[in-house]
């Protein structure tokens, strides 16, 4: 059996959660494969909303094994919150989740360097989210970090010890004032909970799933934002395109089977960094408001811009996407007047790639489309849709070479239409 993957093609909160959620029905297994609680996808169904930072988008399924896998960094104290939150609902999440021995822990001293390293750059601060999460990968590819199977050590708290005082050596760095034991003991007990869980060589146990069971691997983020391919610096940490599935997740390339790339109707992005598309005005302002663009995480307010298809082609050839899927249509409703960017000048001169130098002046070529004005979270069928998102889609399936497979008219999972 294969592992197929649900991938963000632009800067994130493109709407992944709902959509794993939608076509978790259809996957006994569903896998996270990076990132951490500094991702949050959204689920709305029979009339609740939760928002999920670190645990896979399946647990609300019944019968459905959910992964977190060995390229996801884990606070224990977000994870027993979210956990304990996820129980209230009526689900054991301890029941049909599993974590990776290798996934690496994000300490309460991650937290701060993260916030002396975001306060010491100033005006040119990459926009984190302030959970921890570079320095924790920081730790990864230094060979220093922790992971969920050291929990099990006898010598786990000498192990903690030991990377928090390097962690006091590299703070004296910065003229940042901390607690170094701040929310220690609130961590520790958060481990405890943590030891409920199967805590398991994950590699081995997604790859036996898959002799008889297919698998979803849901990623975090957004491709705009890997750290190779991504705007450099303003990136997040880990690989959030297709290929981070296979080291996040231990599977083989051969494993992997359709790609399915999501994407709003428009753009948003938290945080600095290039952003050719953005609005900074009026009509901004109202894609903001109608799409209730603050994050999920944070309550930041995104940044929002027409739709740059330049962007998204780069994105599909990373990641190899078979299949599209457009988020928040419904949003452009009430629009007039609808722009989507076919191309860049990038110093005067005319392109459709996306550049490699992010301080490069890119300037957005248009081409304009008449709105359909009408209320599209009314509509159940393709059928039903009007004909000029249809011609909004067409557009796009050309220019990009790829279908879109589905379409979203609304939060709910309902509000999911199948374009084929």
């Amino acid at each position: 059996m294969k592992v197929d993957v649900v991938l963000g093609l632009q800067w994130g909160d493109e709407g992944k959660g709902k959509i794993v959620d939608v076509l978790a029905r259809n996957y006994p297994v569903i896998c996270r494969f990076q990132g951490g609680p500094n991702a949050g996808h959204s689920l709305q169904f029979s009339g609740k909303s939760f928002v999920l930072h670190s645990v896979p988008a399946g647990v609300f399924r019944k019968n459905t094994v959910n992964i977190i896998g060995n390229g996801v960094v884990l606070d224990p104290i977000i994870f027993q919150e979210e956990c304990q939150a996820i129980a209230k609902m009526g689900v054991d999440p301890t029941k049909n989740i599993i974590i990776s021995k290798r996934a690496h822990l994000i300490l309460p001293t991650h937290r701060i360097m993260d916030a002396a390293s975001e306060a010491s750059l100033g005006k040119t601060k990459i926009g984190s989210t302030l959970k921890g999460i570079g320095p924790t990968y920081m730790d990864k590819t230094g060979r220093n970090g922790l992971r969920v199977g050291d929990v099990l050590s006898k010598d786990f708290k000498k192990k903690f010890n030991t990377l928090k005082q390097r962690h006091a050596s590299y703070l004296k760095q910065f003229d940042f004032e901390y607690d170094i034991n701040k929310n220690e003991k609130e961590w520790f007990k958060a481990v405890e909970y943590l030891k409920k869980f199967k805590i398991v060589d994950s590699e081995y146990e997604l790859n036996s799933l898959l002799k008889t069971k297919k698998a979803l691997a849901e990623g975090a983020q957004g491709t705009m934002l890997d750290v190779d391919f991504g705007a450099y610096p303003f990136v997040t940490s880990s690989s959030t395109i297709c290929a981070g599935a296979c080291t996040g997740l231990g599977v083989a390339p051969t494993k992997i089977g359709k790609v399915f790339g999501v994407f709003k109707a428009y753009c948003t992005r938290v945080g600095s960094g290039p952003f050719p598309t953005e609005l900074n005005d009026a009509v901004g302002e109202e894609l903001r408001q109608k799409g209730h663009e603050f994050g999920a995480t944070t309550g930041r307010p995104r940044r929002t811009g027409w739709l740059d298809l330049p962007a998204l082609k780069f994105a599909i050839m990373v990641d190899g996407v078979t299949d599209l899927i457009m988020m928040k249509a419904d949003v452009l409703d009430s629009f007039d007047t609808i722009k989507v960017a076919v191309a860049y000048k990038v110093d005067g001169k005319k392109t459709d790639r996306y550049p490699y130098e992010a301080s490069a002046k890119i300037e957005p070529v248009y081409k304009e489309f008449k709105g359909w004005k009408k209320d599209l979270t009314k509509c159940k069928t393709a059928k039903e849709l009007p004909s000029a998102f249809k011609r909004y889609i067409a557009f796009i399936e050309k220019e990009l070479g790829v279908k879109v497979s589905y379409a979203s008219v609304g939060p709910d999972r309902s509000q999911t239409i199948r374009m084929d």
